[in-house]
């Protein structure tokens, strides 16, 4: 991969994981701030249902920066692009729309028919 795609993709990851963790700062001030006593239990259970999508959402964000912080990781080994499974180079356009990829098409549909086999 040529030095301005890794750039590219440093720079995009980098702003995607800067934009996530204000997110999840906020999402952290708003629960605080929402410890209100309500009288009528329907709100209760509708304040509680709120939250506890909020901390589901954090939580699928928690695992996608995670996948970012290894993704920069790889850029800063001159690994990022290149599938773990089979090695050879993951496509730009794939990178493209799943910039946190490390398995290259052929190799991410291989795993998913066998992890549809091993459910039936």
């Amino acid at each position: 991969m040529e030095d301005k795609d890794l750039e590219f993709f440093r720079h995009l990851l980098t702003q995607w994981m800067e934009k996530l963790l204000d997110h999840a700062d906020d999402t952290v001030e708003g629960l605080l701030d929402s410890r209100e006593n309500l009288a009528d239990p329907l709100d209760r259970v509708s304040a509680e249902s709120d939250r506890a999508w909020a901390l589901r959402i954090r939580d699928r964000e928690s695992m996608l920066i995670k996948k970012i912080r290894n993704s920069l990781e790889a850029i800063e080994c001159e690994e990022y692009g290149i599938c773990e499974d089979c090695g050879e180079e993951i496509s730009i356009e794939r990178l493209k729309a799943r910039p946190v990829t490390s398995l290259c098409i052929r190799c991410k549909t291989k795993r998913e028919s066998i992890e549809l086999l091993n459910k039936v």
